[in-house]
């Protein structure tokens, strides 16, 4: 309960921070016309401000940093041993990761600034540097220690977490079209990550968690339909890192499961941003498209062309994350067929929505 009350304190300090750095980010966008203008592939129709994914980026780093500095230097005091009589020892964890932590911090420094470089220069950052250099922050931080132990043999948890991290990184950034997506999915999936590390002991890994999602949570009110601001690449990149990096580091088997099928939990939590990525790019590959060049035949687009509003298409999304993503919690503690049940359960609900859609073109069609 103690560890609860901990990330959701994380959470409200990022969510302040966040929340009250947005006007200010605002501004600054707007000063130096750094915002995204209409088009074709669009969905908003006036000029909206971008960098508020520094707001999202800033109120998770400070926030992050100072808890680490403030619990280094009063971790013996007499107050926080009454609260939590095991902080000497999570102190010493500390030490043992924060190596891992600096890593994962400074992958996500860069891939933040990635996003701002092309938030700034938009157009003119094209998708192959881009690539290369999402691939280089991945390779860095997998070679340094953060990726997967669950295949025979380093070079394949390398590959594997670096083809991880940079799905991950792009489907998030891929998913932010429509006001208020990304961040609600964001913070969906960090919550249900947060209980699965809580109930896992990886208390650090909730924190973090509860650090990006308090961020996302404070900028979420100024993104939702009609929206401020957009957060850019420089919000979902770093969204999408912090994802596939942390997730790779989480545990999801427990002693008493009945198989490894547990590992998949990221994936189904995860399985909104995927599925969106997946599914334009499959329509691009029949339609014969460049794969790298925007559209507007996302999921919400897809779900918008059925008569949604943008609100409705939006809350669908969440409940479809939140109840894919809560199924998927008890994948540790239910039988191998229990498992088998949750995992062909989620495929059928996204199967569901794929027919949904694909009647609902014909019949637009045909009217």
């Amino acid at each position: 309960m103690k560890y609860c009350l901990l990330a959701f304190t994380v959470f409200v300090e990022s969510f302040v921070l966040a929340y009250l750095l947005v006007p200010l980010v605002i501004r600054i966008a707007e000063r130096f016309n750094v915002v995204d203008k209409p088009g074709a592939r669009k969905v908003h129709r006036t000029s909206k401000p971008l960098l508020g994914g520094v707001a999202i980026f800033s109120g998770f780093f400070f926030v992050l940093v100072i808890n680490i500095f403030a619990f280094a230097s009063f971790h013996q005091q007499e107050k926080v041993l009454q609260f939590l009589p095991s902080a000497p020892r999570l102190f010493e964890h500390l030490i043992r990761v924060l190596p891992q932590l600096l890593i994962i911090l400074l992958g996500g420094v860069m891939m933040h600034l990635l996003g701002l470089v092309d938030d700034i220069y938009k157009e003119k950052l094209t998708y192959k540097p881009k690539f290369l250099i999402q691939f280089a922050i991945a390779l860095f931080v997998t070679l340094a220690g953060i990726r997967t132990n669950l295949m025979p043999g380093t070079a394949l948890d390398v590959a594997v977490s670096v083809f991880w991290i940079i799905g991950i990184t792009n489907s998030f950034n891929l998913l932010d079209n429509l006001d208020g997506l990304t961040a609600g999915v964001t913070v969906i999936a960090a919550l249900i990550f947060i209980a699965v590390a809580i109930l896992q002991g990886q208390i650090f890994i909730a924190l973090i968690l509860a650090a990006l999602a308090g961020a996302a949570a404070g900028f979420w009110p100024h993104n939702f339909h009609p929206s401020r601001l957009f957060m850019g690449d420089s919000g979902s990149l770093f969204i999408g890192y912090m994802f596939g990096v942390l997730t790779v580091l989480e545990s999801y088997v427990v002693e008493s499961s009945a198989s490894l099928l547990p590992v998949v939990m990221p994936i189904l939590i995860l399985s909104i941003p995927l599925y969106d990525t997946l599914s334009v790019m499959l329509i691009r590959l029949r339609e014969k498209r460049p794969l790298f060049i925007g559209d507007k035949r996302h999921f919400s687009h897809r779900l918008l062309d059925l008569g949604m509003n943008h609100r409705e298409t939006v809350v669908f999304i969440y409940l479809i994350c939140f109840g894919v993503g809560l199924a998927a919690t008890l994948l540790p503690y239910v039988t191998l067929a229990g498992s088998l049940v949750l995992v062909i359960q989620a495929l059928i609900v996204y199967a569901l929505i794929t027919i949904l859609i694909r009647v609902g073109k014909r019949r637009t069609k045909a009217s």
